[in-house]
Order: structure tokens, then C-alpha cells, then sequence
């Protein structure tokens, strides 16, 4: 291979690759264009587990350019005892189970699922509701993280976060007070709070999960709903803005481990394009041995800050 960096050239006064300019002007203000992002999801939603690898390959490249807003669409109030999703084969929580292991198995995005025969999640609704007061007094940011935290809890490891105690604990692993914020999910506030995200799940017309919704300032948007490549995020996003979209620079695997604590192989396939087959050599070659650990789940490894 080849280093052009090594090249210096004397008429130029440059080591590397000269550009066309001797002097150019550079913007580093962030872009005046933004659109309006509305993803829709739930907690216990299977196949927004199996997007987490596009979406957040999009928001670290694309994430200037957004007024990210997570909604939460409400999946499963509670089960009535009769057909939920009869043209899915969803009767009740036991059909659940055989339904996300095939999602997880298509996206290579692992679900146990078992967890709906043994001790099945009675309602999405209790999750939701601690999403939303930890977005109201911690941020948007703070609450994606719960939702993913919870989705781990839930499609890997088998926990029932429909029930308060897996919701404390997940919450006390990110630093915050689980049982105050358990405690204030349950009361008044926080069912009208997420009564506003129901209605605006209407308004924006999503009736699937996922959507995602980019709107720009002269109100036009565009709509994806469910499992879509990369290519239909960024078309989406250059269609509403007018023009073509400048991508950041990804950040290393190990600031990416570092913040998420937990990757899927898949992830990081996508993440910077690696095929399946090199993943071991890139993982080992971007990331000290003693920094993280591997293990495999159903399949599929996983990679974690030890």
C-alpha cells in the first residue's frame, strides 16, 4: 500500500495530497437546515430492536441535521384474552415468543423470547412511562439510552421489564434513582405524558412500529415504516432537506463500545461496513484485548466493556 502522506511535493510546500485551493474558506458552524425526526417505537417492539444497528449508524452520521424526538406508540396496553394480532398468528403472549426469535434470527439481532411463555410482559405501558419522565427530567438523551438499556434487559436477557423491580435496577445502572422515577411513572403526570405521545402517534399517522417520520420546515416530509436499509434513511433525509447531507466522521469502536457497553456483531458490521467474515480481524485490530470481552448469544456474538 502505498502512504501518499510520505510524498512532499516542493512547489506546493505539501506533504500529502494538495488541494486545488492555496487558501480556502471552511464552515464549521453546524447546518442551518434541520428536520423534524420522529421515531415512533415502544419498548418491547421486536423489530425496533432489529433496526438498532441502521438507526444508530444514521444518528452518529446524520444527527446534526435532526430535531431527534423518540414517541412512544403504545404496542400493548394490556392482553385482553381474546386474538391480538390474529393475521400475525398473535392470540396471546405464548405466540409472541416463536414471532420475536424469527425476528431476531432474520436481523441477526438475537431475542430469547421465552420469557413470554414463563412470566409474560402483561403491558408495554409501565416501560414507557419511565421513558417518559426520564426524558422530562433528564433529556432525550438519557431516555434513548434507557430504551435501549431496557430492550437488552428484555430481548437478551430475559427480564420482565413490565415489572417495577427490573425497571429500578435497569434505571440504577445508569446512574439515576430507579425508585424515585418507578415511583413517579406510576402517578398522574406520567400517564397524561404519555397520553400526549399516543396522540401524536395519531397525528403523524403511525399505526406500525417502527416509523420514522422527517419533516422539514415547510412541513413536507417523508415516512418510513419498519425494517429499512441505510440507503432509504439517507434518501429520506436528502429528500426533505433539498440537498445532499454531510456525513460526520464515525467515532473509533472503542468510544462507540465505551458509550453503548453492549454491541451485536451486527452492529458493528454496519456501523463501518464490515463484512461478517473480517469482523474478528477489524474488532481485534480497533480494540485492545484486555478493554473487552466477547461471548455469544443464540448464534450471534456480542461485544462488551469488561
Amino acid at each position: 500500500m502505498i502512504n501518499n502522506n510520505l510524498i512532499c511535493d516542493l512547489e506546493t510546500g505539501v506533504c500529502g495530497v494538495a488541494s486545488d485551493n492555496e487558501m480556502e474558506l471552511i464552515d464549521f458552524n453546524p447546518p442551518s437546515k434541520k428536520v423534524d425526526f420522529y421515531y415512533v417505537t415502544d419498548p418491547i417492539c421486536s423489530h425496533c430492536w432489529a433496526i438498532e444497528p441502521t438507526l444508530r449508524r444514521f444518528l452518529k452520521q446524520y444527527g446534526q441535521y435532526l430535531n431527534f424526538k423518540t414517541v412512544m406508540g403504545g404496542l400493548l396496553e394490556k392482553w385482553h384474552g381474546g386474538p391480538v394480532d390474529p393475521s400475525n398468528g398473535i392470540y396471546g403472549p405464548t405466540d409472541v415468543a416463536g414471532h420475536w426469535r424469527e425476528v431476531g434470527a432474520h436481523y441477526r439481532m438475537p431475542i430469547d423470547g421465552s420469557l413470554m411463555i414463563d412470566n409474560p410482559i402483561q403491558s408495554s405501558f409501565p416501560p414507557s412511562r419511565v421513558y417518559k419522565i426520564i426524558q422530562k427530567h433528564h433529556g432525550e438523551e438519557k431516555a434513548f439510552e434507557y430504551l435501549r438499556r431496557s430492550r437488552e434487559y428484555l430481548f437478551v436477557f430475559n427480564q420482565n421489564i413490565g415489572e417495577a423491580s427490573v425497571l429500578i435496577e435497569i434505571v440504577n445502572a445508569m446512574g439515576l434513582n430507579g425508585e424515585a422515577i418507578i415511583i413517579e411513572a406510576n402517578e398522574k403526570t406520567s400517564h397524561d405524558l404519555l397520553n400526549e405521545d399516543f396522540m401524536l402517534t395519531r397525528n403523524l399517522g403511525a399505526r406500525g412500529f417502527p416509523t420514522i417520520i422527517m419533516v422539514n420546515e415547510e412541513k413536507k416530509g417523508v415516512k418510513l415504516v419498519g425494517g429499512r436499509p441505510f440507503e432509504n434513511y439517507l434518501d429520506g433525509l436528502t429528500q426533505v432537506l433539498g440537498e445532499n447531507p454531510t456525513p460526520k466522521q464515525l467515532p473509533s469502536l472503542s468510544a462507540l463500545l465505551e458509550e453503548e457497553k453492549l454491541l451485536f456483531a451486527k452492529e458493528i458490521e454496519v456501523m463501518y461496513d464490515v463484512e461478517k467474515s473480517n469482523l474478528q480481524a477489524f474488532v481485534k485490530n480497533e480494540l485492545s484485548s484486555t478493554d473487552y470481552e466477547v461471548k455469544e448469544f443464540l448464534g450471534e456474538s456480542y461485544f462488551s466493556i469488561k
